[in-house]
């Protein structure tokens, strides 16, 4: 009887085994995949169409403070939206984390008053004014959609 326990038990630690080693083989394919559904703003995320919405849109609701070629106002404390400082505070961070930021507090006098879809727009134009490249796709409204994006001085 002892022998046929051993057995028992040797064959629930090897097949326990076998379970730990595909459940780890899956979560690393897993991870792989994420890993490669990952982009940058480099790698054309945005279509032109899109940022032309966005650059009407900035220049209905985003101009009269942060001017009309996106340079903020730094005696108002507005920030630039173009160029060297815009990149220093963003880069490495995701679109989605810019697409919060803008969807809580931005247009400063009516906040997050603007549709999902406007707010990516409006991203599609600030990734075009700091020399992100266009592509065919455009940007997801949503911000689960963004997580994937980081931004990348170009």
């Amino acid at each position: 009887m002892a022998g046929r326990a051993q057995r028992f038990n040797n064959a629930l630690v090897a097949a326990s085994f076998a379970l730990v080693g595909a459940a780890g083989a899956s979560a690393s394919g897993a991870a792989g995949q994420e890993s490669a559904a990952r982009r940058s703003s480099g790698d054309g995320v945005y279509t032109e169409v899109q940022a032309n919405r966005g650059e009407r849109e900035y220049g209905r609701t985003c101009e009269h403070c942060h001017g009309a070629g996106l340079e903020g106002d730094a005696g108002r404390e507005i920030p630039p939206l173009v160029s060297d400082p815009f990149m220093r505070n963003w880069n490495g961070k995701t679109l989605k984390e810019l697409f919060d930021l803008l969807s809580r507090s931005m247009p400063a006098d009516n906040r997050g008053s603007l549709s999902a879809r406007t707010y990516s727009d409006l991203i599609a134009y600030l990734l075009r004014a700091n020399d992100a490249p266009a592509g065919t796709s455009a940007l997801p409204d949503s911000p689960a959609g963004l997580e994937a994006i980081t931004i990348e001085k170009p």
